[in-house]
C-alpha cells in the first residue's frame, strides 16, 4: 500500500525512544515500514503515513511505542478505502468518524 496516505501532522503515533531497546519489531510490523533502527533504537521515517493500526505498539516489548486512534480519528479505515475506491474506480466515502 505504498503511496497512500492519510492527513498530514493527523497521525497519534508516539515513539519514547528512551524506553525503545532496539528489538525491531516494528519494523517487522508495521505495514508502511515507517520504522528504522538508527543507533540501537528505532526511528519513525514518515510518521504522515501511519494508518494507526496498533500493530508496533501491540509488539513492542517495552511500551516504547503509543498509538491512540482514540485521541484523534484512528483512520486506517479512511486509508483502507480510498485505497479500495482507487482500485475499484469509485469515489471514496471518507472515513465516517
Amino acid at each position: 500500500m505504498q503511496g497512500y496516505r492519510y492527513l498530514d501532522d493527523t497521525a497519534i503515533l508516539r515513539l519514547d525512544a528512551e524506553k525503545c531497546i532496539g528489538c525491531g519489531n516494528c519494523l517487522e510490523v508495521c505495514p508502511h515500514r515507517l520504522f528504522t533502527l538508527n543507533d540501537g533504537k528505532a526511528r519513525i521515517t514518515d510518521g504522515n503515513a501511519c494508518m494507526e493500526c496498533g500493530a508496533c505498539a501491540r509488539n513492542c516489548p517495552v511500551e516504547a511505542l503509543f498509538v491512540n486512534p482514540d485521541d484523534g480519528c484512528g483512520c486506517a479505515h479512511y486509508i483502507i478505502n480510498s485505497w479500495l475506491a482507487r482500485v475499484l474506480n469509485k469515489q471514496s466515502n471518507g472515513c465516517g468518524c
